[in-house]
């Protein structure tokens, strides 16, 4: 039986996106974090790239954009290297694989970087006036407490459903999800400047898509929707080109985030929205693909026990340890049934891309 291309640890999965990666024939380059894993072990962001350097076709495939989600996406690009797949690929179309944009986060089974900064919070103009969250605000220190006592769990989740059965609990989910700038300490916090991730990735992009006219993009997420679907979610209105050109590509089940079809809340700070503004001299056709795990208020308490570990617990601790495997679990469904739906609806999703950008190139 071949071995399973998802691994338990970030250091499993850079050494299994290493291996692959060098026996599929690809360039390999490394951008090292400039903190440590929990193991003491080095932390980096490896691209793998396949074809030729000037391609005028380009397909991306992200994971670790949220840390701990990279269990999944870096499951879905070692098994595309194992299965030969870039066999399939245009000889006019390259593959760029971003292994753990977010080291930091794959290693410490967190969401959100070093700087305790939401990823897909943090490419806005920080030049201009902050978004604001007012909701946000107002909840903050329920989704935050203090203590992590049973009895501070009960009563910060007893203000958080009261908001939600005035509001509605989309409005909650708004407003915990939706990206705030005020609470350095909180959940989904965006941050007050540009982070490492944000800034490797960005160079990324200027050093190798420069010469490519047409970029396709697959960024890999979890913890939202049905357990073991994958909703593919476009960050473009639905009166737009980018969205259009998804639709084709990958069929009219595409979401927009930004129209309010996707299960996502409409975000601040997207990277998926901010690429085309990055690469404006390409047209730019990016997706995400947002696999389903657990319930939703599993997904949200895991990460309200983890903001407390890290801002008055201890991570490596028993009581830190058991908050990790809570947040993996919330992000990773350790059964064969969701990682053959992972794969499978990768495998379709990437064939699908290249498809596009063979027609976009031809």
């Amino acid at each position: 039986m071949a071995e399973t291309p998802f691994s338990a640890t970030y250091a499993e999965a850079r050494t299994k996106f290493l291996d692959a990666a060098n026996a599929a024939g690809a360039s390999l380059s490394t951008y090292t974090h400039p903190e440590r894993g929990p193991d003491g072990g080095e932390l980096a962001t490896d691209v793998a790239w396949i074809g030729p350097a000037d391609a005028a076709g380009v397909l991306v495939l992200v994971s670790g954009t949220h840390g701990v989600e990279g269990h999944c996406g870096s499951g879905a690009q070692v098994d595309w290297l194992r299965r030969g797949e870039a066999a399939r690929r245009a000889a006019n179309v390259s593959v760029m694989l971003v292994h753990a944009i977010n080291p930091y986060g794959f290693a410490w089974s967190r969401r959100v970087t070093h700087e305790n900064v939401d990823l897909n919070r943090n490419f806005i103009d920080f030049t201009r006036p902050l978004p604001e969250n007012p909701a946000y605000d107002q909840l903050a220190a329920a989704a935050k407490p203090l203590t992590w006592t049973e009895e501070a769990r009960a009563q910060s989740r007893a203000i958080l459903l009261a908001y939600a059965r005035e509001h509605g609990f989309p409005a909650l989910i708004q407003a915990m999800s939706g990206g705030q700038y005020r609470h350095a300490d909180g959940i989904f916090y965006g941050g007050v400047g540009e982070t490492w991730s944000r800034r490797t990735l960005t160079s990324i992009f200027r050093e190798r898509l420069s010469a490519a006219g047409h970029i396709g993009f697959i960024d890999y997420h979890t913890g939202l929707g049905p357990e073991g679907y994958a909703e593919q979610i476009v960050s473009a209105m639905p009166d737009t080109g980018e969205y259009r050109r998804a639709a084709t590509w990958h069929g009219l089940a595409v979401a927009s985030q930004s129209g309010g079809e996707s299960v996502s809340a409409k975000l601040a700070g997207d990277w998926l929205d901010a690429a085309p503004g990055l690469l404006s001299h390409a047209e730019v056709t990016a997706i995400a693909l947002e696999y389903g795990t657990v319930e939703s208020g599993k997904v949200l308490e895991a990460l309200r026990a983890d903001n407390w570990l890290h801002a008055h617990g201890d991570p490596l601790s028993p009581e830190g340890q058991a908050i990790k495997a809570q947040v993996r679990d919330a992000f990773y469904v350790d059964t064969d049934v969701w990682r053959g739906m992972v794969l499978g609806q990768s495998l379709i999703a990437v064939r699908q891309a290249l498809a596009g950008l063979a027609r976009a190139t031809g």
